[in-house]
């Protein structure tokens, strides 16, 4: 049981940082003539990316935590019984 939440946890970290290296890249058919200013050029400009990313990481974090919690609470409540 708990090589499997480890193997998933492995994944959700894998995929994770795939979507860091993506969200850093600016394909050519965003570079237009005409320059229109997004969200992401905003937080980008104002360092506020950095906020945003610690945000998501810290509601991950604590996601992975709890599931492991849980998975604990429900073995030491299998091996009870």
């Amino acid at each position: 049981m708990r090589k499997g939440i480890y193997k998933l946890l492995l994944a959700f970290v894998g995929l994770f940082m795939t979507t860091i290296a993506f969200a850093q890249y600016q394909s050519d058919t965003t570079k237009t003539l005409v320059t229109t200013t997004t969200a992401d050029d905003v937080m980008r400009s104002n360092n506020k990316i950095y906020v945003v990313m610690a945000v998501c990481l810290t509601i991950l974090v604590a996601l992975i935590l709890y599931v492991i919690r849980i998975d604990r609470k429900i073995t030491k409540l299998e091996n009870n019984q």
